[in-house]
């Protein structure tokens, strides 16, 4: 390839029209020959996913003429006659192959239905045309509602909730914390530890929903919760804060990769809350001081109290390894 800057959904190479997929094996934005195929470096084959052309994805995959992993975990999405559905469909799947790739960083294990149908992970990306969509989570299935994609929606419901930050990634990044949450802490030595910090996960939830939407949080939420939705329940709160945690740690790991800081990454820190506090929340600042300066709202508009920075050492410490 001709050295251009190559960027994560490039399918092709901007300035010599090298054609591109991305390697999920070796993590690598990767040349396909004119065929779409791919060999690497053990020697197997891989094929630019069919989903190219619906959704814009640019992973490879083991068949050719098959999806790839991404692509895999999908188990729903709009059909051919929904044709709004399907224009918001590629950002929601967008979405989903960053977290995928964060989440293969950090060492967090991603298995399928397919592979395992009680405790593994999959999508249902619903178009809210002709029905009502609930965005959450519930026994390793995420749902989605793609009304989220269109950004004048997206702001209404933000005003409309009070919420000073809503993304389609945000989202996978909250809901995929249930989902682990369930898989790593819940029926594991770690729940009594999780319990002290965030709350008893078995109080009912449907109390406690009703509970926030008509008293509100309570005065003192930002001295021991990320965000006002943390305050809903304990569940909402593991889900905000393991969200805060992805944020955190792909901005610095982008600002590393810019030049903006000189730390290494997530490893360059025995606590997580030391490179939070020595690193993110100064550059943070300079963050939202720039978007100021452009009259933009601030990039990251939360303080980090110190119930919150022991809440996110302990998401920190969920990673395989730790």
């Amino acid at each position: 390839m001709c050295g251009n800057a190559l960027y994560f959904e490039n399918s092709v190479c901007t300035s010599c029209g090298t054609a591109l997929g991305f390697s999920r094996g070796e993590a690598e934005i990767v040349p396909v020959d004119e065929n779409g195929r791919y060999t690497d470096a053990a020697g197997r084959v891989w094929h630019v996913c069919r989903n190219l052309g619906l959704s814009g994805c640019t992973w490879l995959a083991a068949l050719e003429g098959g999806q790839c992993s991404a692509c895999d975990l999908t188990r729903v999405r709009p059909n051919d006659a929904d044709l709004e559905g399907l224009s918001q469909y590629p950002v929601a799947e967008r979405a989903k192959r960053w977290l995928l790739v964060q989440l293969d960083r950090l060492g967090f294990e991603v298995v399928g239905k397919a592979e395992d149908p009680e405790r593994g992970l999959c999508f249902d990306l619903l178009s809210s045309v002709a029905e009502d969509v609930v965005i959450g989570h519930a026994d390793g299935v995420i749902t989605i509602d793609l009304a989220e994609s269109d950004d004048a929606y997206r702001v209404r419901m933000q005003k409309q909730l009070g919420e000073p930050y809503r993304t389609m990634l945000g989202h996978f990044r909250h809901e995929v914390g249930h989902y682990f949450e369930w898989i790593l802490v819940e029926g594991t030595d770690r729940l009594d530890e999780a319990r002290k910090l965030f709350g008893d996960e078995t109080a009912d939830y449907q109390a406690e929903i009703d509970r926030h939407y008509s008293e509100g949080p309570p005065a003192d939420w930002p001295e021991r919760y990320i965000s006002t939705y943390a305050t809903m329940h304990p569940y909402e709160d593991f889900a905000e804060t393991w969200a805060h945690f992805l944020h955190i740690t792909d901005a610095l790991e982008t600002a590393t990769g810019y030049g903006l800081t000189t730390v290494a990454g997530i490893e360059a820190f025995s606590r997580f809350r030391d490179l939070v506090t020595g690193v993110w929340m100064p550059l943070a600042i300079a963050l939202n001081m720039v978007n100021r300066s452009m009259g933009k709202d601030d990039l990251y508009p939360f303080v980090l109290s110190d119930p919150v920075l022991d809440k996110l050492e302990f998401v920190a410490s969920l990673r395989p390894g730790r």
